[in-house]
């Protein structure tokens, strides 16, 4: 199950995908995301499924890589589908036994709101598997810079949400590596109730952020030795250009929030 959450890691590939500037990849994500939620149509969900498949296909980056990254999840689906499913009221009853009622409007809900939440997660981790950490600092530093007028700290808050999408991949490595070795001395971390479970934790979260804050101060130390003192005045080795590949990108998702909202207008069922 650790192995299987892919927030914050970068797959490496030469693709359309991986060459855009992070802010066009940035600005379409959210977009996208935002997108999900103007239609409640089958076409729009056609739609929105062609598009992100053709993305992923454009990103060269394994469809079975993806799919990993949505079981850390399930659990938060099946809680989101339950509540939308048993107490969402509305048009016909279709299951009605006890205290249990599933209407024909929750159902649709309930499936619709498993999509959404389903291609949330697969929109955001193709973000963070085509980007690197450095490049989504710069993207975010360079979209942020406006509210720099405002005396908000844009740099310091880029580098703390890069930092912490480079530190995901490590943490989850250095918990695999303290599990199987809490194992090896008779650790239980699957069997019991949930209480038994959250005590068999302890174990791992001590020597978890033991390493956490050890890791923590060496980047401290090791920036500070470089001469870091924040990001005015400083320049980039790779300054960001728009190119004639991210102009397009920019074209193919007007055209297609154009789409999608003449589709939520003009097609609600």
């Amino acid at each position: 199950m650790i192995r299987d959450i892919t927030i914050g890691q970068y797959y490496p590939a030469d693709s359309r995908i991986h060459k855009l500037d992070p802010r066009v990849k940035i600005v379409c994500t959210l977009l996208y995301l935002i997108s999900l939620f103007t239609f409640k149509s089958i076409l729009g969900y056609v739609l929105a499924t062609v598009f992100l498949f053709g993305c992923i296909k454009l990103s060269k980056v394994p469809f079975k890589f993806i799919v990993r990254g949505l079981k850390p999840i399930v659990i938060l689906l099946l809680i989101t589908v339950g509540f939308n499913l048993f107490l969402t009221p509305g048009g016909e009853t279709l299951v009605h036994v006890g205290f249990i009622k599933i209407t024909e409007y929750g159902l649709s809900t309930a499936v619709y709101m498993a999509i959404r939440l389903i291609y949330l997660i697969m929109g955001s981790s193709l973000m963070t598997l085509t980007t690197t950490p450095n490049s989504l600092t710069d993207g975010l530093e360079k979209l942020l810079n406006p509210l720099n007028k405002l005396h908000v700290p844009v740099h310091e808050i880029s580098m703390m949400m890069s930092i912490a999408l480079r530190f995901i991949p490590i943490l989850l490595e250095e918990t695999d590596k303290i599990m199987k070795a809490q194992e090896a001395r008779g650790a239980d971390f699957d069997s019991g109730n949930l209480i038994q479970k959250a005590k068999s934790l302890v174990p791992l979260l001590v020597p978890l952020f033991i390493s956490a804050f050890r890791r923590a101060n060496d980047l401290a130390m090791a920036m500070e030795a470089r001469g870091y003192r924040g990001g005015e005045g400083r320049t980039k080795m790779k300054p960001l250009i728009y190119q004639k590949r991210d102009r397009m990108a920019y074209g193919v998702l007007l055209g297609y929030l154009a789409v999608m909202i003449l589709v939520g207008q003009f097609a609600p069922f």
